[in-house]
């Protein structure tokens, strides 16, 4: 995986964490997943 890429990968890792940890536990609650699950599901979306 070249720097760009990594970069790129970082980057839509920690916009997915903002997004989610802007969301209430009720709307988090919705989609469901908790809190604590969010550097998870982050991580997944990278992929």
């Amino acid at each position: 995986m070249t720097f760009k890429q990594s970069f790129r990968n970082w980057r839509q890792y920690r916009n997915t964490c903002n997004e989610l940890y802007r969301m209430t536990d009720r709307e988090l609650g919705d989609i469901g997943i908790s809190r604590s699950e969010i550097p998870f599901v982050a991580r997944q979306a990278v992929r």
